[in-house]
């Protein structure tokens, strides 16, 4: 998996620099083969860091990394420097209007978001699990994207590799969370096995950002837990008994 990078683009984010990157091109080894960016993993510390400047370099090459210690929450904030590495704020969403910052969102299985009010010259990006999906952070980073002036109904966003339906199995329990808040949440399961139901992360998100009053949304529909040449998956290496997994990276610039 070392060599040439593989880096999905959103026609949605065409004129703005950004990449939801796989797991090649980077220098790891084993199960974190090979482009893992993951501080909290178990891989090697140097490994990481180098896979981090190498996801940079190859989508906005001058500019300097954002992340977060991303907590599965509706949480969003306005960045205007990187933050070191030992001091990410926990949040799992964040929006810029300052060139050369390069938004990065870490995932295995959760969606990343990328966002663009390329008039406006505000880009977002956001950390999508079902928690916080269910709990709005595609409503945090659009508002927080408007705070730096951003419009609804200029923003873009693409809704990176996640988890797939056919591959996001759950429980009754599960799907009783969601039709709480709104019965019309069915939608987005369809049967499995006797109380069992696949559950489609990417679409719930991508109407949860059509009810904000983005213009314009673009699901890459690629399953994480089902290309494993691709991408790394956290359901995937739980479901093998691995004791840890390496995470991808999605970055946007200005």
């Amino acid at each position: 998996m070392a060599g040439k990078m593989d880096i999905a683009r959103a026609d949605a984010l065409g004129g703005v620099s950004h990449g939801f990157l796989g797991r090649a091109g980077g220098v790891s080894t084993g199960a974190y083969a090979s482009l893992n960016v993951g501080l909290g993993s178990n891989d090697a510390p140097a490994a990481v860091l180098t896979n981090r400047r190498r996801a940079v370099e190859a989508v906005a090459r001058r500019a300097k990394l954002v992340t977060l210690h991303q907590i599965h929450s509706p949480t969003a904030l306005t960045v205007t420097r990187p933050f070191p590495d030992d001091a990410r704020p926990e949040a799992d969403a964040m929006a810029t209007d300052r060139p050369g910052l390069a938004l990065g969102i870490l995932t295995a299985d959760c969606a990343p978001i990328l966002l663009a009010d390329v008039e406006g010259q505000v880009i977002g990006a956001a950390h999508a699990g079902w928690k916080g999906a269910m709990t709005g952070v595609a409503r945090a980073v659009v508002e927080e994207m408007e705070k730096l002036g951003a419009q609804r109904d200029r923003i873009v966003a693409a809704i990176g590799p996640c988890i797939g339906r056919a591959s996001f199995e759950v429980d009754d329990d599960f799907r009783r969370r969601f039709e709480t808040i709104d019965a019309a949440n069915e939608r987005f399961f369809r049967p499995g096995a006797p109380g069992h139901h696949y559950f489609d992360l990417e679409a719930y998100l991508a109407a949860w950002l059509a009810d904000e009053g983005v213009a314009t949304v673009e699901p890459l529909s690629l399953d994480t837990y089902a290309n494993e040449d691709r991408y790394f998956s956290y359901r995937r290496a739980t479901h093998r008994g691995e004791g840890d997994y390496g995470r991808q990276i999605s970055i946007i610039a200005l």
